[in-house]
């Protein structure tokens, strides 16, 4: 009897104790949540998205920009010069002290000053400007630059997440959030918005100039302007000069001091066989370029290109549409020699063409 009563003691015990180890481990197998579980409720919540490590690798190298330039007061009946002064935002590109801007940002400053994000004031000196792009290269002289990320290998997509970060009505650095709607164009022969990347996040006076990045705080684009219509009240589109663009233009206002396009003096459209027919599809197979309009006494007209011919090959390169052979002819050093081939009426013909630089009006 004694054995038996020990043994059924021995019993309730060791199910007591597994009972205890499944519900500390495994309270759910229960039904109820004890408050010291370690797979509480509390626990389980994911974490909040934050794009804080994109803020604190980009934001450092975003500036304040402020000019000053000396002016005739319009409102005066009596001609009479005040001091204009004007905010913008810029982005340090590199530990040499480059900053990028806006054109409209420093055009016809007199003094430009930076704030830096760690406390620091520079005087900077405008290296360069590009009216074209809107863009413009300033320099100030000191160590321990933050320099913004980069990538120069980037193709930022339709409906990437971006941050535009700058300092909207001197506010100080403030960040807002948006989406890439269409990728802009990255070539030298970029002309206005319609070529610009564009999104959605939100840029107000003095943004201008200052750093898009993407969801890793990688600069993606120049924060440029909002799109404007007369008497409209337009909200959500904004633009950007794409990252390859804004550096191209950089490198060439650092080197030269300016921005040299060649043009030939063209308009056309991709088709698909001799007769013209237009290409309408990716899938359709590109047979050259038709030229629908040939400007008088430009560089192509001189040469003897003429409406209706078909270019097939400009320097033994062919080229899927008019905006990409555009953009290299943009690219070629002005006053070089060219070599086109075209289709001119069934009969192919290499027609030798100098471009030239591409003046503003």
């Amino acid at each position: 009897m004694r054995t038996v009563l020990l043994f059924t003691l021995k019993s309730i015990a060791y199910g007591l104790a597994l009972a205890f180890v499944l519900v500390w481990f495994f309270p759910n197998l229960t039904g109820v949540t004890l408050p010291f579980a370690p797979n509480s409720a509390e626990e389980q919540t994911p974490a909040p998205v934050s794009y804080n490590r994109a803020v604190r690798r980009a934001g450092p190298a975003v500036v304040n920009v402020y000019t000053r330039s000396r002016i005739v007061d319009p409102r005066s009946l009596r001609p009479r010069t005040i001091e204009r002064q004007e905010l913008g935002s810029g982005v340090i590109m590199s530990a040499e002290g480059y900053i990028l801007t806006n054109y409209h940002v420093v055009y016809g400053a007199e003094h430009i000053e930076v704030a830096l994000q760690d406390g620091r004031w520079l005087e900077a000196v405008l290296i360069g400007q590009d009216e074209l792009s809107d863009l413009a290269v300033l320099y100030v002289q000191a160590d321990n630059l933050p320099v913004i990320p980069q990538d120069p290998a980037i193709e930022p997509q339709v409906g990437d997440l971006v941050l535009a970060i700058g300092n909207p009505l001197n506010l100080g650095q403030t960040i807002t959030q948006g989406i890439i709607s269409a990728n802009g164009n990255t070539g030298l022969s970029s002309r206005g918005y319609p070529d610009f990347m564009r999104m959605d996040a939100a840029i107000n006076k003095g943004n201008s100039g200052g750093a898009l990045v993407n969801s890793n705080g990688v600069l993606v684009g120049i924060n440029a302007a909002a799109f404007q219509v007369q008497n409209q009240d337009i909200q959500g589109i904004f633009f950007a000069v794409p990252y390859q663009l804004a550096r191209n233009i950089m490198q060439k206002l650092i080197k030269y001091g300016r921005v040299t396009r060649s043009y030939l003096g063209v308009s056309g459209e991709a088709v698909v066989n001799a007769a013209g027919d237009r290409l309408f599809s990716t899938g359709q197979a590109l047979y050259g370029l038709l030229l629908t309009e040939v400007v008088a006494g430009g560089p192509a007209a001189i040469a003897g290109l003429q409406s209706g011919d078909i270019i097939l090959e400009i320097a033994g390169q062919q080229f899927s549409d008019m905006q990409q052979a555009m953009n290299f002819i943009a690219e070629t050093a002005p006053d070089t020699e060219l070599p086109i081939t075209i289709d001119r009426s069934g009969q192919r013909l290499t027609i030798p063409t100098i471009v030239r630089e591409q003046r503003r009006r």
